[in-house]
């Protein structure tokens, strides 16, 4: 547990689950398309053979859950079929009227520690190059690691927590099976929560341009 201005990150137990889906939905919404499935996404995760349990934090501020990261295993495939295992973490959740608190960095940062700790080298994310900078992100293209679909992509980065731990790995990024949500299962969870609106935002249309996706009208 580390604590610091008020703020405690520890693990997040089972009596927090539904109060970190509550916050990524809010976190999340109307932020990269109308509405999101990210909440999903951290109810699916918990079940999953790829979660990292160990590297699930919330930060407390105050008496509120205020954030929260979660972590799995992924790997980069080299191009003669060897799999190197390294971790993608998402998603990375604050509650928007916390935001530009630190809250995220000190997540990122305490799990960062704590992957050391467990023996992980490298990790590697989709994210906007402009925030992650700062964590020591750096292109994946620098390190020679693609898409899973063979494309060096500006969204794809990568960091090591050893150095030299991606020195002469090269190959194609693929992350866990459970990024890939069944829209329809999203959507029935969806249901569960209140109603809030969907519209378009300008952050949708930067997110479309940084991934390559049709831009929202």
């Amino acid at each position: 547990m580390t604590e610091s201005k008020g703020m405690v990150i520890r693990p997040e137990q089972a009596s927090d689950y539904r109060t970190v889906e509550e916050l990524t939905r809010e976190a999340f919404w109307n932020v990269n398309v109308p509405g999101c499935n990210e909440h999903f996404l951290a109810h699916r995760l918990r079940s999953h053979a790829d979660f990292i349990p160990e590297l699930d934090f919330v930060a407390v501020f105050g008496d509120k859950i205020a954030g929260n990261i979660m972590y799995t295993k992924a790997k980069i495939v080299s191009a003669d079929g060897i799999e190197h295992l390294v971790l993608t973490f998402g998603p990375l959740s604050v509650l928007p009227e916390l935001q530009k608190q630190g809250i995220g960095s000190a997540l990122i940062r305490h799990s960062f520690s704590q992957a050391q700790r467990h023996g992980y080298e490298a990790v590697l994310i989709y994210g906007d190059p402009k925030y992650y900078y700062r964590f020591g992100f750096r292109p994946a293209e620098m390190f020679g690691v693609t898409t899973g679909e063979g494309q060096y992509h500006p969204a794809l980065q990568a960091m090591e927590l050893k150095e030299g731990a991606l020195t002469g790995i090269s190959g194609r990024f693929l992350e866990s099976s459970a990024y890939h949500l069944d829209e329809n299962q999203a959507a029935a969870f969806d249901v569960t929560f209140p109603p809030k609106e969907k519209f378009i935002t300008e952050s949708q249309r930067r997110f479309a341009r940084l991934a390559g996706l049709p831009v929202p009208e």
